[in-house]
Order: structure tokens, then C-alpha cells, then sequence
């Protein structure tokens, strides 16, 4: 008794010191209600306080108590051990209201406890040891075995949240894991690594230590298992088959199992893939990895072909990498040999020696090549004609190669002989036609028809490009081949080229044509030896003499020609502040009669330059500037003194070197200046200034400061750039009026040049961004009088203008009536 006494007097202090006393918190009437609480707490917890009614004095606990569960008569429930929610999640509870008389007057009402997970229970592998094979060259990432791990804690929550790692590979080799597993799912497959270079020859067994890790794989607060897993690598059977060979043309029922591919699992779903698009594909393959032909094939058609085999799974997700496969077509003799596509012609000349090679009859056979099927021989079986006689040529018989046989030939005795040629396989034969021309030889020399062409005498002014002569020589051997073409060539008496030989191709006749002007000062008298050849050398034994020859003379006389200038321009460049009467160029011309010269200038438009007659030396004449003309051009002109007075012209041109002569302006008149009155903040302007000198690549580098110290305290200038600066107000202060600012401008130059420019600003009253001004105060504004005045001047103007037209118009209307009243006069009388 004493006991029990103590043990409500526990619940009691327990009760008031954690604040259940709290009425609606942890107490209130009886009714449905739900608690969570986590497992493992420690016993004698309160979990409500319910307040009994009158006439109820008492509480009864009833349901799936466990005897963990009591409720004191005052209605304090409590649990008197720790809960465990792997043994009962939820405890379905009852609680009833009694009086004195331990009737129930309220309930029972339902009361539901949660009990709540902690993590308490460690994961367990349900194995301590896996075994698993996996096949050489799997893909990576498909899973070949799996391990499992199991934890008691409420799946919902992080504590049987599990992970899978592996821990330990053996062997490990260079450091790289052959083998992954899958976190959440235990799924173990390999690595990309693992998929390329495990082999079961080298190492065929591997060993895994799997660990598992509840609350999510954190490292506090989680309890680990682990696992070991043995690991047998198998020989991969999805490999290529070795090439195939088909003979061609089969006769066989088709398809023909040709070969097989086999995927490491049964299941698999096969196809067979075209490496290149074909017009037909004769090949197909059966769900159980055999590849059939499934039609004759024809080597000359295609000798070989690649194509892939592939293999996926039941989702059509491939298993592994395509395999190739390759198929030669091997050959049949089924194909006779075939002649070259055009004539084939061969040319002989009529001297050539016994033995030597007159050409190649190449003919074709569409076999395979470097077999028996292919290797062709050669055969003369006829020869037209038969003249002087049969058998004059041989061919070599597995290389097609004709050769002269029993003597030269002659072409007087037949111009062209036609051979057949019979071409074999070790099945076929064919005939094929061969022409063999006789050419005639280089055996004749040209010779000229006259050995002297006379003499001639030309004006040295002859017209470039005049025939002055025809020359003729003849050649024996046939026409219109290379050994009777004749070329011409002057072998003596002219050095300089001033003569040239065209030949006319179907007669031989040669012109001689002046290809540079004559020049009786450098050669008087050309004594000229003509030369005639052919293209084609002469044979052995033959040689040009005195007949290839022939001479001509051609005297030139003199012609007085006008001097001659040794360029067409003259060009010099010059500063352009030289003192007058500085030497700036000179030029020289020759007279070919070596008459004295006398320079002028024509087109000295400015005056700037004067010429020296005698000399022709150029002198400045007055001062020169580069801003009027950077470029100076005249003509200086050369007249011989004395004779015809002949003379000639050319080109000089002065180019004008810049120097600092101008100083800076603004790049335009600034008229439209202003600021809006009053001014409300400080503003500013932008103006621009240039100069008129040359420019350097980088521009000008103008410096901009006011020009009078007095304006410091109103205004400033400060520099933008090279050409550009802003006109800015110190202050707001400003009248309503004009101000002239000057402005000092610096080029910075060789010497510097300043200018002081003035820049006018007004400050006026402004109305929607512009400027307005009263009439009264812009000089030269006409008055309203003075506008009246002029308007009715211009009235009277137009109106004595028209008086004057209609006036006009009046007298010419006057006069036609007169004229027409005479014509009338005058009209004959019809009867």
C-alpha cells in the first residue's frame, strides 16, 4: 500500500513539474484522441490527463495495453516501460468513465498511440556471402547480379533508408575499379573500365567486399553491414566470325547458312545492320544468331561487303557493341576478255630497227585480278596486207607488246597494215583489231628556192608590223607532219631583234615582218642570213647545208624624228616652303640626229615653276602651297633647235611636302549657340576645330584654353579629343544678351601655329527647346512698314507685267485678223 502511495505521489510531482497541470495542453475531457511517441523512452512517461465529469469519479483502461500501458483513477494515462515499434506500431486503446459505483456513465472512447521509429536496428545483408559470373566485354552499367540488405526500422523514415558501396576489390589493378554498384538498388555491373579490359585469361576470379549503411549512408549515427561477393569472369562468345567466302554464281537452293553470331545470353533479339546503303542486301540472320546469303551474288558486280550484326535485349535496347562481319565474293572464270574501248592505232616510222617496240595492247578481263581467271595472252592470227610479207610483227605473249619483227619498213609499200590480235583467257577468247601507221622519217633537209633575197631600202619611220618580204623553202618529206613543217630564224644581222619570220603552215611561205621600230642611227645596213628548219630533228646522218640558207640586205635612211624623252613621267617632291628659285627636278630628252634641245613647259596653270631651256633644270618661280595643290603637274616640252623644230612631250609631276603653315579654325561658323534664360544648372557646347594642313595618320592633337583670362570665372574649356571640346558654364548667373567667347587654339605642331577663334552664345527665353527674340532686337529685320512697302511694291510689279502681256496678246490678236482679212481679199471666187 505504502508502495502504490508512493508511486502516485512520483506521477504527481512528475505531472506538475512538466506542466500537464495545463488545462487543454496535456488535459482536457475525454474523447477520441491520437499520440505519437518514439519508441526506447525511458518508463513511467505521461502521456494525458483526462478530467472525469460528474457523476464519474474514476477511469478504466482498456484494448492492446501490452501491460505497458495504465491510467490512474484520477485519469492520468502513462506507459510504465519503453515502447518498441518493431513489436506494435499502434496501440488501439479504450478509455471509459465510471462513477463510485463503477458503472460507466462515459465511453469508451477510442485512443490510438503512434509509436514513433528510431534508429535501432542495424541493416543485415541477407547473405554473408554472393556469387555471381559476368561475360568479357559486358556493357557497362547493366546490371549482372544484385545483393540485398534488410532493416527493421520503419522503411518511411532515414532509418532504413539503405546504401550500397563497395569497400574493397581484389585484385585492383593500376588502381581502377572494374565493377559499380547500383546505391539504392544493390545492382552490381561494370564500369566502362571494367568493360574493356577485364579477361579471364588474365584474371578470371575478383572478389568484392559490399557494405550497406542505414540513415541514408551518413556517417554519424548509422549503423553497416557487409557482405562478401565472389566474382567468376567468363570468355565473352560475342565476338566477330572470322571472314567469309562465297564463291559467286551459286547454283545452290538459297539462303545459305554462311555463318553465326552468339550473344552470351539466351533471349536475345538479332538483326544485321548495312555498313553502306546497297540497292539490294542479300544477307539476313534468324532469332538464333545464323547468317544466311539469300541470293546468288556476282563478283564483278561487288567483290566483298561489311555489315554489322546486332543484338538487344527485349526492350530493343542493345546488349553490346555491333559485330562485323565480312564477306568476299571469290571469282569464277565467267567473264571472256574484253578490247580496249576505242581503236587502238600505233605509228612506226619507216626506219626503225628490228625489235623495237611499237606500242601496247592493253585489253581487259573483269575477273578477279592476279588469278588464273584473269591472265590473258596474246596471239597475231591476221595481217592486211601481206605486202612485202607476212609475219612483219610480233606481240609478246602475256604482255600485249607489239615489236618490229623481220625488217624495216617502207612507206611506199603500204602506208598502214591492220593486225588481229586474238586475246584468251584459260576459258575464253576474243579478237581485237590493232592499226599500225608508217610515218614518214626526218630524211630531208628544207631547202630555199633562191639562196639571195636582194637588197631592200626602207625609211627608218616604217610602220611596226609592215611584211617587207617573202622567203620560200621546200621539204621532201610528207606533208604537213613535223618533218616537212619549216620554221624560219635569222641567224646573222639582227642583234636587236627588230625583225620576225611567221610561217604559213599549209604553204611554208615565210614573211618577214618589222617586229621594233628601224633605227638608221644604231645599224644603216642589215646583212641578214635566214635559216630554215624543221620541229622534228633530222635523223642520224643527215645534216642542214649551204641549201637551209638564204641572205638579204635591207638599208635603212635616216628620218628626222622628233626627240626623245627616256620616261614618259618625271617625278620629284619637294617642301613646300622652298625659296623661290630652288632647284626642284630636271628632265632630258636626246635627239636621234643629236641636234641641240630646248626645254619648255606648257601647263603651268599657277606659275609655281620655271625651266632652265638649255639644261632642263626646274626651278620654283613663286611660293608653293599644299593646301591649294598637293600634287603639281606640267608637261615639259622638248624641241630640237634647228632642222624641222620637231618636238615631244612629257609628264612632271611635283609633289608638295606639307609643312605648319596654317593655323587651327573652328571646322564650321557656330552661329546657332545658346542656352535657355534663366539658366537653371550649369551647361555645356560642343565645337570642333580643324586645320588645313596634312594630317598624320593618328590625326590631329589640337589644345583648346579660353582666350582671355577674365572668363575664367564664368566659363571653362576642357578638351574631348584630338578635335573636339566643350564650352562649359561656371555658374548660372548669366544676362539675357550675346557673349562672344574667344577660344585659343593650339595645333601643337612644327613649328606650333594659335589661332584665337570666337564662339557666340546667347542666352535667350526659350520655348518648347528653342530659342525666341523680338524682332526689334536682330539688325537688318525689316519693320511691319517696311514688309506693307514691299508687298505692295511687288503687287504693282506683277500687275504692270500683266497689263504689258494682255496689252501684247491684244496687238497679235489685232494683226491676225488683219492678215486673215488679206487672205480673204485675195481668195480666188469658186463657181
Amino acid at each position: 500500500m505504502a508502495q502504490a502511495q508512493l508511486h502516485c505521489l512520483c506521477l504527481l510531482t512528475l505531472y506538475l513539474t512538466t506542466g500537464y497541470g495545463q488545462e487543454g495542453r496535456f488535459s482536457g475531457p475525454l474523447k477520441p484522441m491520437t499520440f505519437s511517441i518514439f519508441e526506447g523512452q525511458e518508463p513511467s512517461q505521461i502521456i494525458f490527463q483526462f478530467k472525469a465529469n460528474p457523476p464519474a469519479v474514476t477511469f478504466k483502461l482498456t484494448g492492446e495495453t501490452d501491460g505497458i500501458f495504465q491510467i490512474q483513477p484520477d485519469g492520468l494515462l502513462y506507459h510504465n516501460r519503453a515502447l518498441d515499434r518493431e513489436t506494435r506500431a499502434v496501440h488501439k486503446l479504450q478509455v471509459s468513465a465510471l462513477d463510485a459505483h463503477g458503472t460507466t456513465v462515459e465511453g469508451p472512447v477510442p485512443i490510438t498511440i503512434e509509436v514513433k521509429d528510431i534508429n535501432d536496428n542495424r541493416p543485415t545483408f541477407l547473405q554473408s556471402k554472393y556469387e555471381g559470373t559476368v561475360r568479357q566485354n559486358s556493357r557497362p552499367g547493366k546490371p549482372f547480379m544484385y545483393v540485398n540488405a534488410t532493416d527493421l526500422d520503419d522503411p518511411a523514415t532515414p532509418n532504413a533508408q539503405l546504401v550500397y558501396q563497395i569497400v574493397i576489390q581484389l585484385p585492383k589493378v593500376n588502381n581502377v575499379m572494374y565493377f559499380q554498384i547500383n546505391s539504392e538498388t544493390g545492382a552490381i555491373s561494370l564500369t566502362h573500365e571494367g568493360s574493356q579490359e577485364l579477361d579471364p585469361i588474365k584474371n578470371s576470379f575478383y572478389n568484392l567486399v559490399v557494405s550497406v549503411k542505414d540513415m541514408g549512408g551518413q556517417i554519424e549515427n548509422s549503423f553497416s553491414d557487409s557482405a562478401s561477393v565472389d566474382i567468376t569472369v567468363m570468355e565473352n562468345i560475342w565476338k566477330a566470325p572470322e571472314p567469309v567466302e562465297i564463291v559467286e554464281n551459286s547454283t545452290d537452293p538459297h539462303p545459305i547458312k554462311i555463318t553465326q553470331v552468339r550473344w552470351n545470353e539466351p533471349g536475345a533479339q538479332y538483326s544485321l545492320v548495312e555498313k553502306e546503303k546497297l540497292p539490294r542486301f542479300p544477307f539476313s540472320i534468324d532469332q538464333g544468331g545464323d547468317v544466311y546469303v539469300t541470293q546468288p551474288l556476282d563478283r564483278e558486280e561487288k567483290d566483298s561487303y561489311v555489315f554489322y550484326a546486332v543484338a538487344k535485349d527485349e526492350l530493343g535496347k542493345p546488349l553490346a557493341f555491333p559485330l562485323q562481319i565480312h564477306v568476299k565474293v571469290t571469282d569464277i572464270n565467267d567473264n571472256p576478255p574484253t578490247c580496249p574501248p576505242t581503236e587502238t592505232i600505233f605509228e612506226v616510222q619507216e626506219n626503225e630497227r628490228i625489235g623495237s617496240d611499237i606500242g601496247t595492247l592493253i585489253a581487259q578481263d573483269m575477273d578477279e585480278a592476279n588469278t588464273v581467271n584473269s591472265v590473258l595472252q596474246y596471239k597475231i592470227v591476221d595481217q592486211i596486207p601481206k605486202f612485202p610479207r607476212e609475219g612483219l610483227f610480233l606481240i609478246q605473249t602475256y604482255k600485249g607488246i607489239f615489236q618490229l619483227a623481220m625488217q624495216s619498213l617502207k612507206k611506199q609499200d603500204a602506208a598502214h597494215y591492220l593486225l588481229t590480235v586474238e586475246v584468251s583467257d584459260k576459258d575464253f577468247k576474243t579478237l581485237c583489231q590493232v592499226q599500225i601507221n608508217v610515218i614518214d622519217i626526218n630524211d630531208q633537209i628544207p631547202i630555199f628556192e633562191k639562196s639571195d633575197y636582194g637588197n631592200l631600202t626602207l625609211a627608218e619611220d616604217t610602220v611596226v608590223g609592215s611584211t617587207i618580204l617573202t622567203i620560200q623553202a621546200t621539204d621532201a618529206d610528207e606533208p604537213f607532219t613535223g618533218s616537212s613543217k619549216i620554221l624560219y630564224r635569222i641567224t646573222q644581222g639582227d642583234d636587236e631583234g627588230r625583225l620576225e619570220i611567221d610561217t604559213d603552215p599549209q604553204t611554208n611561205i615565210g614573211y618577214v615582218i618589222i617586229k621594233k621600230p628601224l633605227d638608221f642611227e644604231t645599224a644603216a645596213i642589215h646583212n641578214i642570213v635566214f635559216q630554215a628548219e624543221n620541229p622534228e630533228p633530222l635523223v642520224p646522218g643527215v645534216q642542214y647545208n649551204a641549201s637551209s640558207f638564204a641572205t638579204f640586205s635591207l638599208f635603212v635612211t635616216d628620218v628626222n624624228e622628233a626627240p626623245q624623252f627616256p620616261q614618259h613621267v618625271f617625278q620629284a617632291k619637294v617642301s613646300e616652303d622652298v625659296a623661290i628659285g630652288t632647284k626642284v627636278g630636271n628632265v632630258t630628252a636626246k635627239d636621234p640626229e643629236g641636234l641641240d634641245i630646248s626645254y619648255s613647259l606648257r601647263g603651268n596653270t599657277r606659275g609655281w615653276l620655271k625651266i632652265d631651256p638649255v639644261t632642263g633644270e626646274i626651278f620654283s618661280a613663286a611660293l608653293l602651297d599644299r593646301e591649294a595643290e598637293s600634287l603639281y603637274r606640267v608637261q615639259v616640252v622638248a624641241t630640237e633647235v634647228g632642222g624641222s623644230s620637231l618636238s615631244t612631250t612629257a609628264d612632271f609631276h611635283l609633289t608638295l611636302i606639307d609643312v605648319n603653315d596654317n593655323p587651327p579654325r573652328l571646322v564650321k561658323e557656330y552661329t546657332g549657340l545658346f542656352f535657355c534664360y534663366p539658366l537653371r544648372h550649369p551647361g555645356s557646347l560642343i565645337f570642333e576645330a580643324t586645320d588645313d594642313d596634312q594630317q598624320s595618320f593618328r590625326g590631329p592633337h589640337f589644345t583648346f584654353s579660353l582666350g582671355s583670362e577674365s572668363l575664367r570665372n564664368d566659363w571653362e574649356v576642357s578638351k574631348i579629343n584630338g578635335t573636339h571640346a566643350r564650352l562649359s558654364t561656371k555658374h548660372t548667373s548669366f544676362e539675357e544678351r550675346v557673349y562672344n567667347i574667344p577660344i585659343r587654339i593650339n595645333d601643337g605642331g612644327h613649328p606650333p601655329l594659335e589661332a584665337t577663334v570666337s564662339l557666340p552664345v546667347t542666352f535667350c527665353t526659350c520655348g518648347e527647346g528653342r530659342c525666341f527674340q523680338s524682332a526689334g532686337h536682330h539688325s537688318g529685320m525689316p519693320t511691319v512698314g517696311m514688309a506693307v512697302g514691299i508687298l505692295l511694291a511687288t503687287f504693282v510689279v506683277i500687275g504692270i507685267i500683266l497689263t504689258v502681256v494682255f496689252i501684247q496678246m491684244k496687238k497679235n490678236k489685232g494683226k491676225e485678223n488683219v492678215e486673215n482679212a488679206q487672205a480673204s481679199e485675195v481668195k480666188p471666187l469658186r463657181n
